[in-house]
């Protein structure tokens, strides 16, 4: 109770955005943010999606961009006019080995995670709160790469925990951290994956022992390796 009680005097009243906010681990974040009083805006890519998740979840507000791109970020975040807390969590599961894949389609590894962190701080610049907070994601991909074509996800997965680094000292004394999640089973990962979701759910799960997580943090369920 105490914990709760703490977290919701700290992030009461507080105007938290967070980029990638409209499904998986960012909707759940946002929901979750909002039960402690804070006021959420999402954004998301598909503008209907950002509009129906702020609606159905009585989120402050949503905003749709896509983040590769740095005009649309700056135009849709120009109307806001304060931030205490920014949340990172956009990119899609971009998988492909790479001696195969499209270089294109391996290079938004990096735009949606990289470039879009920076076209965003930049965007919003000192309406960022200076005693506020920039939270990215990275992942288990890091340390675990595996053989399912995630080695360019991987390092760009391992680039957003060196630029939280870097820019923890920069934009001192904001606070910067990087969350690293194992394996979560969103539908993100099943429009990646296609048919090959289940046998990567498996694989990875077996091969790492790590909670699976359906579509929500907060409902985790063991996975058993035999």
């Amino acid at each position: 109770m105490g914990t709760q009680s703490n977290i919701s005097d700290t992030l009461s009243g507080k105007i938290i955005l967070i980029v990638g906010g409209t499904s998986g681990i960012g909707l759940a974040a946002a929901i979750q943010a909002k039960s402690f009083g804070a006021k959420v805006i999402v954004v998301g890519f598909d503008a209907e999606r950002a509009k129906e998740a702020a609606e159905q979840h009585g989120l402050s507000g949503w905003r749709a961009a896509d983040v590769t791109k740095r005009a649309a970020i700056e135009s849709a975040l120009a109307d806001i006019e304060h931030v205490d807390h920014l949340v990172l969590l956009a990119g899609s599961f971009v998988v492909g080995k790479v001696l195969e894949a499209d270089v294109d389609h391996l290079r938004r590894a990096f735009e949606e995670r990289v470039w879009a962190a920076i076209y965003t701080l930049r965007a919003l610049g000192d309406r960022l709160a200076a005693d506020g907070s920039v939270t990215f994601i990275s992942g288990a991909l890091v340390d675990r790469p595996n053989a399912y074509g995630t080695a360019v996800l991987a390092a760009a997965s391992a680039a957003m925990e060196a630029l939280a680094r870097g820019l923890a000292l920069e934009l001192a004394p904001r606070r910067v951290n990087t969350l690293s999640p194992g394996p979560i089973d969103t539908p993100l990962l099943g429009k990646a994956l296609g048919d090959g979701r289940d046998a990567f759910v498996e694989g990875v799960s077996g091969q790492h022992c790590h909670y699976i997580v359906s579509g929500a943090l907060r409902k985790p369920g063991r996975q058993s390796c035999s």
